[in-house]
């Protein structure tokens, strides 16, 4: 096993997901382990969740919005 639990944070950019991976190394725990993975928005689109034994289908997304 390599993790207790997930986070899931969408990062815009690959200079936006390099802010916050450095705010996550500046508070990591002292006895923990911390994982993270940047992935695409098209690798994440291709993630197939199972809960029991039948695939279930994703919930449609939302619309996004960006805020100026």
């Amino acid at each position: 096993m390599f993790q207790f639990s997930i986070y899931v944070r969408h990062c815009a950019s690959l200079e936006n997901a390099e802010v916050h991976k450095k705010r996550v190394k500046s508070f990591l725990p002292r006895y923990g382990k911390v994982g993270i993975i940047c992935i695409t928005d098209k690798q994440f689109g291709n993630i197939e969740l199972f809960y029991g034994n039948k695939p279930q289908v994703p919930n449609t997304p939302g619309q996004q919005l960006e805020l100026f």
